[in-house]
């Protein structure tokens, strides 16, 4: 076999796992749209690639018991921007003073934070809520927001990141110049961080906006309640049988996930810049 075909036959395969990989990202998705307009009848029938006439029905069914979709929306977005906004700016700042600044404990302080990443969150949960209770601060989003401050695997991943980006001799330029720490944070790092701040805040966005467990635990009024645990009631008497309505609800809740990986993915692949003096 010659190499030629030997490269055609290795591209082909390359391919077709690709696609098959794409095939099962994507058909969940298209079948939970596909499911939001059908009726419960059809859904009960089986499986269908192919979009149905009920999404009306469906939808007025959905908003005319109860299920407040934009107060959902207001609430999920108000918790999931801040916690994207504060977790991309503080663990960046963080991973740039672990790896510019020289300090006393600096290598356990980074390895403390390798041992929170490994900690899942339901095993001090008993303790958090305990805590926000004697705080008085459940029912309100300061016990959701507030912790993204230090978010251990932002962090990380801010540290692996800025160590391919972050050129000292930048930095040590910026001081001679007369720039303060804070302003070479601002005016330098940021902007030649800004791939991978995206790409963190993609994910933290994504994990903000589909947190179920958190909130469901702290918050117990309705009007307060995220998307998610609103979709959650769906499962309820009322909406037992209503699977076309439970599909809807499911499928408003992930538009905004695919909105904003849609307008802010290219960042992802938009190349990291690995240094940032120019000759």
């Amino acid at each position: 076999m010659s190499y030629a075909v030997r490269t055609k036959l290795l591209r082909v395969l390359v391919y077709s796992i690709l696609i098959l990989l794409l095939a099962m990202c994507v058909l969940p998705i298209w079948m939970l749209l596909v499911n939001a307009t059908r009726s419960t009848a059809e859904i009960q029938q089986g499986i269908s690639l192919i979009p149905s006439n009920n999404m009306i029905n469906n939808w007025k069914n959905l908003t005319g018991r109860g299920f407040d979709i934009m107060k959902g929306f207001l609430n999920s977005s108000v918790i999931a921007i801040s916690i994207t906004i504060i977790t991309v700016y503080f663990s960046l700042m963080f991973a740039y003073a672990i790896h510019v600044y020289d300090f006393a404990y600096k290598k356990f302080l980074y390895g403390f934070v390798l041992v929170l990443v490994m900690v899942p969150t339901q095993v001090a949960i008993i303790g958090f809520f305990r805590y926000m209770a004697a705080l008085k601060l459940t029912n309100s989003y300061i016990p959701l927001i507030l912790p993204a401050i230090a978010a251990p695997a932002s962090i990380f991943f801010a540290k692996q990141y800025l160590e391919s980006v972050i050129v000292k001799d930048l930095i040590d330029a910026a001081r001679i110049d007369g720039c303060s720490e804070i302003t070479i944070f601002h005016k330098i790092m940021l902007p030649i961080s800004k791939p991978g701040a995206f790409t963190m805040g993609i994910f933290a966005f994504v994990g903000a906006w589909n947190n179920f467990f958190t909130p469901f635990i702290l918050i117990s009024k309705m009007d307060k309640y995220t998307l998610p645990m609103l979709v959650q009631t769906l499962r309820g008497d009322t909406y037992r049988t209503e699977y076309g309505s439970i599909y809807l609800g499911l499928a408003l809740s992930i538009i905004p996930i695919i909105i904003v990986y849609t307008i802010f993915s290219k960042y992802i692949v938009s190349g990291i810049s690995m240094g940032a003096v120019k000759e």
